[in-house]
């Protein structure tokens, strides 16, 4: 969601705050802005509606500071305009204040603190924040006393950046449930929401807690609690490489991502295959083999993309382990008051590892007594912290809103989960070598998918232009469908409903014509016959297929055929869905959307 930096040391932080702010761009914003302070004193802000680039174009030659806050914002409250971008100051224009989250309380202290004799310029909650600040910074009081003392009043989720005119040799930031990253440079310091920004200056990183609070200098920073306890943090070395954040001479971040799936794969795989045992090490699980004997049932967590790899998850879990296994949508979970039980198994998933309807879920299962592992490809984030234990994908960073090699990892992930749960259960030594295989070849298999592309993409520009579009598949095929509806109504906008295929005569049937094309998922499995059926009953309607298939259906069938390398049944879905992000891509590409940042959407959801 908004992306938030922050600079302080010898150097003029305009610069920094502005590029770091064009590598916050994927996480999908519609106004910017930046604020900067220094010795001199005062506060000079600039913000704009629309990109960093209007930003930077709008910055005069004299605007400079050696102590900076910068953000990138997706509106919540008010609409995307110059008044309601951040940073946003207190009528004295002495505190400025950049915000990602939501002031639950913001109308109740609006109204006391426009009593008090505050004007607000804005619709935002977050211009509450400075206006508080404001009024606890008097006299002779720290900056961090003020902050600390104003979030004592504050409902919500936040994480903040906080200038102070008066105070120029520091900013302080503060994490409730949004995230905070501090970055230790030599003889300057750095803050952001996200390390992307800060990767090009430092590798050494520190990450908040929720209601910690953190004064940032020059020469170092210092963290607390909101009760003025001090907290230790020991920095992190982050291993992902500035390169990862360049297309790389691919014309989209999406399509780079996609074709990065071979090494992405072979990332997550690497150092945990048995093939002596035939199953998996996964230490960082944290249970031992009669601990995992104990668990009766699996339940995975997660949001959008993450969740759809959850049922391609409990799917695997089922098969191999035969473990009872469900997926469900973390936003929804901790809504319905759930039941927690002590043998159950709890796994959240999320590409970031701040997805705050997912870290909510966590927070409430642990409430309850129950065990969480935790599924995420970036090392340190507040899901991983909160966790049990739990399996990092290595995935390597994401920029595109979009996810597509964090999602095929996540299901490698699974893959690997389900062979290490099922030979301490009942998978038998041949079973385990079959699968430990197949994960072996799949770097390969995508490999010839990925070379598809091209004619993947004439495909796409014929079907672009539907009114809409249905994707089927049947049980390990079912959650391939949802991801693939989901891939392309995201980032093309063609409207787009999955369904099992066995549910089609049940409903959905009457939505067929030649105006709704289908994409079908037709793998040489136990159900091969059951899918031509259905295939030969959409035709009859005059609907037009294409088959994502490893054998290609009689041309009665289907109109268009992808041909996808066969793996083991179990992996089989995870190969059925690489042409179906190279078709969103396509189609989007052909109706030239903006693929890396599809409107109205955000790469890592940090709000309810």
């Amino acid at each position: 969601m908004c992306g938030i930096v922050a600079y302080i040391g010898p150097k003029d932080a305009t610069p920094f705050l502005l590029e770091g702010l064009a590598r916050l761009e994927y996480r999908g914003y519609d106004s910017a802005g930046v604020a900067v302070t220094g010795r001199t004193g005062g506060i000079k802000s600039r913000k704009v509606k629309g990109r960093v680039a209007d930003l930077a174009a709008d910055i005069p030659a004299r605007f400079k500071g050696t102590t900076g806050i910068g953000h990138t914002r997706w509106a919540t409250h008010g609409v995307p305009s110059d008044a309601n971008a951040h940073p946003h100051l207190d009528n004295a224009e002495r505190i400025a204040v950049v915000h990602n989250g939501i002031i639950e309380n913001a109308d109740e202290l609006r109204v006391r603190l426009t009593a008090e004799g505050a004007v607000f310029r804005s619709e935002t909650d977050t211009e509450v924040l400075a206006h508080l600040i404001a009024a606890h910074a008097t006299e002779g009081v720290e900056l961090e006393e003020a902050v600390r003392a104003a979030l004592g009043k504050v409902v919500g989720t936040y994480g903040i950046a906080v200038l102070d005119a008066e105070q120029p040799d520091r900013i302080v930031v503060a994490r409730n449930g949004s995230p905070i990253v501090l970055g230790i440079g030599e003889k300057e310091m750095f803050a952001a929401s996200d390390v992307s920004a800060l990767v090009r200056y430092t590798r050494q990183v520190v990450h908040l807690e929720d209601g910690e609070l953190a004064t940032v200098r020059a020469d170092g920073f210092r963290t607390f609690t909101e009760d003025a306890r001090t907290t230790h943090r020991q920095p992190s070395t982050v291993d992902w490489e500035i390169d990862s954040y360049d297309t790389g001479g691919y014309e989209h971040f999406l399509l780079k991502e996609i074709h990065e799936q071979p090494g992405s794969v072979e990332r997550t795989l690497s150092g945990r295959l048995d093939e002596r045992f035939a199953t998996a090490h996964l230490g960082g699980l944290n249970l031992d083999a009669r601990e995992l004997r104990e668990i009766r049932r699996v339940k995975i967590l997660g949001c959008g993309s993450a969740y759809y790899a959850g049922e391609m998850g409990a799917q695997l879990i089922e098969e191999l382990a035969r473990i009872p296994a469900h997926s469900e949508p973390a936003s929804e979970f901790r809504y319905r008051n759930p039941v927690i039980e002590a043998d159950t198994l709890y796994i959240a998933v999320s590409q970031s590892g701040e997805t705050y309807d997912t870290l909510a879920a966590v927070q409430e299962v642990k409430r309850k007594g129950g065990r969480v592992l935790g599924v995420v490809n970036t090392v340190g984030s507040a899901i991983a912290r909160e966790c049990d234990g739990g399996i990092y994908l290595h995935a390597g960073p994401e920029i595109s809103v979009a996810s597509t090699k964090a999602f095929t990892s996540t299901v490698v992930a699974f893959a690997l989960i389900a062979l290490h749960f099922g030979r301490i259960h009942d998978l038998s030594p041949a079973d385990g070598r079959r699968i430990v295989s197949a994960l072996k070849a799949l770097p390969d298999q995508i490999r010839e998918v990925l070379a598809q592309s091209d004619a993947i993409a004439e495909l796409a520009a014929e079907y672009a232009e539907s009114e809409g579009m249905m994707f089927i598949g049947r049980v390990r095929g079912y959650p391939v469908a949802r991801e693939g509806a989901q891939k392309l109504k995201e980032i093309s906008y063609v409207h787009a409903e999955a369904y099992p295929a066995s549910e089609l005569k049940h409903g959905p049937l009457a939505l067929i014509s030649p105006e709704l094309p289908t994409v079908a998922l037709v793998p040489d499995d136990e159900l091969l016959d059951k899918n031509l059926t259905t295939l030969g009953e959409i035709k009859a309607r005059s609907g037009r297929v294409l088959a994502v298939a490893h054998r290609r259906p009689d041309a009665k069938l289907a109109d268009h055929c992808v041909l996808v390398p066969k793996s083991e049944p179990e992996l089989d879905p995870l190969l059925l869905n690489i042409p179906l992000q190279l078709l969103a891509y396509h189609a989007a590409v052909a109706l030239k959307r903006d693929v890396d940042k599809p409107r109205n959407l955000a790469k890592s959801v940090t709000v309810e």
